[in-house]
């Protein structure tokens, strides 16, 4: 059985840093990623990264401001959020999927059930 957790989300002020993290299991060979929503729109792809090959991938809206992780040792997957703005106010989601050699990050329906992220200006 394949799940996924967050945690982590919570209320901060703007300028501030969270970090999120997944906790995967029953997963192999996927690269992991975080979406993000909100009420009314669809969900927005925020980072991805390769399990093997620690390949990346940003959404312009948060490049330089957020880093996406992993810890081998304990199967966790994070994403480091730094100056946080209120526009990065949404729910956060962790999925499976594939990050292509060409960098395209094509999501498999598999996702956790989110986390809060509240950011107060």
């Amino acid at each position: 059985q394949v799940q996924l957790e967050e945690s982590g989300g919570r209320l901060v002020q703007a300028g501030e840093s969270l970090r999120l993290s997944c906790t995967p299991s029953g997963f192999s060979g996927y690269a992991f990623a975080w979406f993000r929503q909100t009420p009314g729109t669809e969900r927005e792809f925020v980072a991805a990264i390769t399990w093997g090959s620690d390949r990346t991938k940003y959404a312009d809206s948060v490049l330089g401001r957020f880093t996406i992780s992993k810890d081998d040792a304990t199967n966790m997957v994070y994403l480091q959020m730094n100056n946080l703005k209120p526009e990065d106010t949404a729910v956060y989601f962790c999925n499976a999927g594939i990050l292509t050699r060409s960098g395209k990050y094509d999501y498999r329906d598999y996702w956790g059930q989110g986390t809060q992220v509240t950011v107060s200006s």
